[in-house]
């Protein structure tokens, strides 16, 4: 798996990171002007519950290497724009494949599985070879095909996403996505994240190591 930041709002105004734009945005909302602190003034704003604000900032990261049953959790979160690789249009005789910990340790199940993945290609090229379409023929393509994808999410939806996912209670793989795109934004904007991240830890510091 990787997880990549690369791109998010910048403010042009002042040539600035996503925290002062949020301010401004923030600053409208209560006629009020900047007291050169914009990461008090946002920290607060958020605690208080008045998140509209920090719509207005986004970021894009690409992922790649994780599974299609991953992949499929991640679209859910609507209020986010994706690019994901096709299966439709790209060949997929050797995929690549996301195998669970608890199938690859146990040699029983990883022996069932590396039967079953061997099946797989040997379907997909036999299909292929009997002139079906690549957008057939993937129908023969299991959920641990690994995929590729560039999402874009505003920082509100990342926080809901951080607060729901980041958590015993969430699958192991759409769980570690969580963590490494928290990590990732978690300097660029500290005040926005700052608080969820520091909840997280206290709750799963093993997580975080």
């Amino acid at each position: 798996m990787n997880v990549e930041l690369i791109a998010m709002t910048r403010y042009l105004a002042e040539d600035g990171g996503p925290e002062a734009l949020l301010e401004r945005a923030g600053r409208v909302c209560y006629r009020s002007e900047s007291r050169g602190n914009p990461g008090r003034f946002l920290r607060a704003r958020i605690r208080e519950g008045h998140e509209s604000l920090i719509e207005h900032a986004s970021a894009t990261f690409e992922i790649s290497g994780i599974s299609r049953a991953c992949s499929h959790q991640l679209v859910r979160h609507r209020l986010a724009s994706y690019s994901q690789e096709s299966q439709r249009y790209v060949k997929m005789s050797d995929p690549e494949w996301v195998v669970p910990a608890d199938i690859e340790t146990n040699p029983e199940a990883n022996a069932l599985w590396e039967t079953f993945a061997d099946e797989v290609k040997r379907t997909y090229q036999a299909l292929i070879d009997l002139g079906i379409r690549k957008e057939d023929a993937r129908f023969a393509l299991p959920n641990a095909t690994a995929t590729r994808i560039i999402v874009t999410m505003n920082f509100r939806e990342l926080l809901h996403i951080f607060r729901l996912r980041i958590s015993r209670h969430a699958q192991w793989e759409i769980r570690d996505v969580s963590i490494r795109m928290l990590e990732l934004i978690y300097p660029h904007a500290p005040h926005v994240f700052g608080d969820v991240r520091d909840d997280l830890i206290a709750q799963y510091p093993d997580f975080f190591e």
